[in-house]
């Protein structure tokens, strides 16, 4: 086939002998190819062209039927051509990408309409509207192939040129319309891109002058923005469209027209703007880019003065072309909403930071299945409890769409309310499945909630179908702890058991989803085998004497996934424990007595001057009177106290009343009513958590001078 140049290709190099020039113009090419496009329809050329084929005679027509035959076998053979891709195109384009670069339309050439020459008759009409049929179908499947918006722009442009037109210029609203979105403003097109067959130095004699098209008064080409591969424009092009100006009208209109049409003489200098030529006659066509409510954009097609000028039946292609454009565009607005939408949902669900209580550290990943499929049903979540605790959870709805996300939200959002009320995990998890089970007969899932005491070293765990977590000792051993496997969450009708294990310092507990560990190549006991000998291997390598870096581990993790591991969502929670040493812990219980703020007085006293920080005394004496004295005037059972040494001074007051203080504003006349104000005055941090056997009063206060931590 006869090879046509692409918006990057210079024109074409002169071949030997025995071949006339190309379609275009654009020097000689190979016999072969050249006989395969006549073949397919012989259409006269532009003009000031000159080869074989170009007569009339009965010898002309039978070595066009000659051609015809050894075309259609090279054509059945599946030849290609270069022309069958464009630089920066990805190889494999297809036959329809070389219908498209290939496939001359009828009256491309110079005798169009003339009645004379071999491809005209009842026979060559008829030939001539199945090849534009032909292009018309595999430009649109050119078009189609896009997903995005610059996809779908660039197909249309490289399917048109230089088959269609000698030069494209896309306009889009600017923004774009989503739906049923009606924009604010007025309406204004951005030039997207443009795509023309020669570059600047064919329009432009050796002196520099304009070419032949400047010269002839048509489009100077030269003055079109260039667009590499990539989409990429020099400067931005804007056109306002002004309400009842006559680019509105043809835009209203919806159908394409001439350039050389009544309202598109003044359309067109609207759009290109005052400084580009109007090309004469009929070589311009604007076509309106309608989706399926509004108007989006216009397209103009141009061709250059030494190429016949469109023809009627031209602008049936060019609606075809902007309508399955602006169609494809659409999709890809509405695409790109929708996986904005998921996106913004997934990151809404999911924590934005984890905290960083007292004794513990976290650290959290999160892959989702695929890129084109961001919204799961995993999640993970670190809840700092009273006491210093913190409650770690991973979970795992079944699926990974839209639903499953809002259910795993729904699902988070109850496993903190449960957290905040402090309850036991196993609890948790049986109110976890009761919520599930309310949201529908079908909504499973898979839940591990544990509750880590930096004070006692100690971690509590229960399951709920979830794969086992991994502890890294600090020795560098890996083991796969043995919990209760229990019934996934959704199941009803099961109990939940808990499980009490050791939580050594410097040991770090590993939490994850099973799309960590399962895929299609290897089941979950292997993959859970694997990551603990990767976790082993990772920490032989830093050293059996430290720890290694959280961050780092949770990399080396994922680093494990193969090509084929990605078939799930992977949530992953990694918690280093430090814990709380016994020396910077005190605790005392106190009876409901009127004595006990004088006894609580006395040894928040002595702790302080344990710890050497006597300057706090006078300020930790008063509040620990307050609120013990709050304490007891409502307990019947002791009252609990307990001071924390940390990177602050904390103090926690118990007891067995469930009902939480409030700070109100106390009148001058009341006795009380005063003691959570000085509270809230004097501590940097103060605040009541419910709890299942009552509450807790904490309050914290800076540590002064060298042992303040910053």
């Amino acid at each position: 086939m006869t090879e046509y140049p692409t918006s990057q290709e210079g024109p074409q190099p002169t071949v030997a002998s025995g071949g006339g020039t190309d379609e275009l113009g654009h020097g000689k090419a190979p016999i072969a190819a050249a006989e395969a496009v006549r073949t397919h329809a012989d259409f006269p050329r532009p003009r000031g062209t000159t080869g074989e084929g170009s007569g009339h005679g009965p010898a002309d027509t039978a070595a066009a039927a000659a051609r015809g035959r050894d075309g259609e076998a090279a054509r059945n053979a599946g030849r290609r051509t270069p022309a069958d891709g464009a630089p920066g195109e990805p190889a494999g384009e297809g036959a329809a990408a070389t219908a498209v670069r290939a496939v001359p339309l009828p009256g491309s050439g110079a005798g169009a309409g003339s009645g004379t020459g071999p491809g005209f008759g009842e026979a060559g009409v008829a030939r001539r509207e199945g090849d534009r049929l032909r292009f018309v179908g595999a430009a649109t499947r050119r078009i189609a192939r896009g997903i995005d918006l610059d996809e779908i722009v660039l197909g249309l442009c490289r399917a048109t040129v230089p088959t269609f037109s000698d030069a494209i210029l896309v306009y889009l609203r600017d923004p774009l319309p989503v739906g049923d979105e009606r924009p604010v403003g007025p309406v204004v097109l951005r030039l997207r891109r443009t795509d023309r067959l020669r570059p600047i130095d064919d329009l432009t004699d050796a002196d520099g002058g304009a070419g032949a098209a400047g010269a002839a008064g048509e489009l100077d080409f030269s003055q079109l923005p260039l667009v590499g591969p990539q989409g990429d424009l020099p400067a931005a092009e804007l056109c306002e469209i002004r309400p009842g100006g006559a680019l509105a009208e043809v835009l209203r209109g919806v159908r394409p027209v001439f350039g050389s049409a009544a309202g598109a003489k003044d359309a067109l200098p609207e759009l290109l703007g005052a400084d580009h030529p109007v090309p004469r006659g009929q070589r311009a066509i604007l076509a309106p880019l309608r989706g399926r409510r509004r108007v989006i954009g216009a397209a103009v097609f141009l061709r250059t003065p030494d190429r016949d000028a469109f023809e009627t039946n031209d602008l049936l292609v060019a609606a075809q072309l902007a309508t399955h454009t602006a169609l494809g565009i659409d999709k890809a607005v509405l695409y790109g909403r929708e996986a904005y939408i998921a996106d913004e949902l997934q990151r809404t669900m999911l924590p934005d930071g984890l905290p960083q209580p007292t004794g513990v550290r976290l650290a959290s990943r999160y892959l989702p299945a695929a890129e084109t499929a961001r919204v799961g049903g995993d999640w993970y979540d670190a809840i700092p409890l009273p006491g210093s605790r913190v409650a770690l959870v991973v979970g795992d709805v079944m699926g990974h769409s839209m639903t499953s996300a809002a259910i795993m939200g729904q699902l988070r959002t109850t496993a903190q309310t449960l957290a905040q009320l402090d309850l036991p995990p196993a609890e948790v998890l049986h109110h976890l499945d009761e919520q599930a089970q309310r949201l529908g007969s079908d909504r499973m899932a898979t839940c591990l909630y544990a509750v880590y005491d930096p004070v006692s070293h100690r971690i509590t765990i229960a399951n709920a179908g979830h794969p086992p977590p991994v502890l890294l000792h600090l020795g560098g051993r890996a083991e796969v702890l043995r919990v209760p496997p229990g019934a996934p969450i959704g199941v009803g009708g099961v109990d939940f058991e808990a499980v009490e294990l050791d939580a050594p310092a410097g040991a770090t507990l590993l939490l994850y989803t099973d799309g960590l560990v399962e895929s299609r190549l290897r089941d979950v006991w292997t993959g859970i085998e694997q990551l603990r000998e990767r976790l082993a291997t990772t920490a032989q390598l830093t050293g059996l004497d430290h720890s290694p870096p959280l961050e780092a581990l949770c990399d080396d993790v994922l680093d494990m996934l193969g090509p084929g591991d990605r078939d799930d969502d992977i949530a992953l929670l990694a918690a280093r424990f430090e814990g709380i040493a016994p020396s910077d812990v005190a605790y005392w219980f106190l009876d409901p007595e009127e004595t006990a703020p004088g006894r609580a007085r006395r040894f928040a006293r002595r702790a302080l001057a344990r710890w050497g920080l006597e300057e706090l005394s006078d300020s930790l004496e008063l509040l620990v009177s307050e609120v013990v004295t709050n304490a007891v005037r409502y307990a019947e059972r002791p009252v609990t106290l307990r001071l924390l040494r940390t990177d602050v001074l904390r103090c926690e007051v118990g007891d067995d009343s469930p009902q939480l203080p409030r700070q109100r504003r106390a009148r001058d006349t009341d006795e009380g009513g005063r003691g959570l104000f000085l509270v809230n005055r004097l501590a940097r941090r103060w605040g009541a958590t419910r709890l299942s056997s009552g509450k807790v009063v904490w309050f914290e206060l800076p540590l002064p001078g060298p042992h303040e931590r910053r």
